[in-house]
């Protein structure tokens, strides 16, 4: 059984959680993450993380609680928008985050690799009634990244074992600023086999792992309604003042729900790159051996027919995509309550 460590940080900042909820506040409007899209031919029409999707679909979550598909995909359509991607940044006063010491000093504990290189910081918020599948965070690999291939593509060529001598670890510090009721970050580090942990929300504290290789997800935040609001695509949640935020429809102008900040979830992903040494980091910085969508392709029909999946001619497009999907990613299975 593999097994993964993590390491929690509290407290994350001396003076607490005001400038990040600040922060949150002053940028403001956030969009739905099933809005992110890169168009390709392989499995188009396929959502970023089909993978996670149909287990959902299948499973019911993590407890197995089984709903009609509409309620589903309102309890995922959460909102998320980026702070920080490399140096750069997107809103003052994050920088402090992008590079705090506590969150590169996990990061050489979880990949035992003495270089760290902040990359990405991002927001979630969740509303009530609102969870996140089980699933693995998108990796990247020299060449291959959420800006230029598949997500769902991604995560499998990490599960698939095939693409390590690309692959970039990454640490991943996933941190809170208020508490929360419910909404528990549930995660698996004895791997999908092993039993998961229920980690509670607090202020001011954080977990950083390798969210590429663990499964993880969010636990259902409370609610005072089974009834979820028509939550989709296009929607946007906007801070309004005193407290409040509301969604607002794909108009711009209709307001479909309204929360106080109290009963939201507010999480900030930290990611970083983490390299052996320094010749590692400049083959990345310079572009060197870098993967291609047809390489990676060629790699995964080559072990599928290995595996005896395909035989004789090759599927269609949607079809293979399909078949890697159900191939290599392999979930945890749900806790039935």
């Amino acid at each position: 059984m593999t097994q993964y460590p993590a390491v929690v940080i509290g407290p994350l900042f001396p003076d607490g959680a005001k400038a990040m909820v600040d922060l949150c506040e002053r940028f403001g409007r956030y969009g739905m993450y099933s809005q992110e899209n890169v168009e390709s031919d392989l499995g188009q029409g396929l959502g970023q993380r089909h993978d996670s999707v149909l287990n959902f679909l299948k499973t019911g979550g993590r407890f197995g609680r089984h709903e009609d598909l509409k309620t589903l995909a309102r309890r995922t359509n959460y909102f998320r928008e980026e702070y920080a991607y490399g140096q750069t940044t997107l809103i003052d006063g994050i920088a402090p985050y992008l590079n705090h010491t506590a969150f590169a000093e996990a990061a050489r504990a979880v990949h035992d690799r003495p270089i760290v290189e902040p990359a990405i910081v991002f927001a979630n918020l969740m509303v009530p009634g609102q969870e996140l599948a089980t699933h693995t965070d998108v990796p990247e690999f020299r060449g291959a990244n959420r800006k230029v291939m598949p997500q769902w593509l991604l995560v499998a060529m990490h599960h698939s074992g095939l693409f390590e001598p690309w692959r970039m670890p990454i640490a991943t510090g996933v941190a809170w600023f208020h508490d929360c009721e419910g909404g528990e970050f549930a995660y698996y580090p004895d791997g999908a086999d092993g039993p998961p942990v229920a980690h509670q929300v607090r202020t001011n504290t954080a977990v950083v792992f390798d969210a590429d290789s663990v499964f993880h997800g969010v636990d259902r935040i409370a609610s005072n309604s089974d009834e979820m609001p028509p939550l989709k695509p296009g929607m946007h949640l906007t801070y309004v003042g005193d407290k409040q935020w509301v969604v607002i429809a794909e108009d711009g102008s209709t307001e479909v729900a309204r929360y106080r900040w109290d009963e939201l979830r507010f999480s900030v992903s930290w990611k970083a790159y983490c390299f052996a040494d320094e010749r590692a980091r400049d083959t990345w910085r310079a572009g060197g051996d870098d993967l291609s969508l047809d390489v990676v392709l060629e790699r995964l029909i080559s072990d599928l027919r290995a595996r005896e999946r395909i035989l004789g001619p090759l599927p269609s497009k949607a079809e293979i995509a399909l078949m890697i999907i159900d191939e290599y990613i392999v979930f945890p299975e749900p806790t039935l309550v």
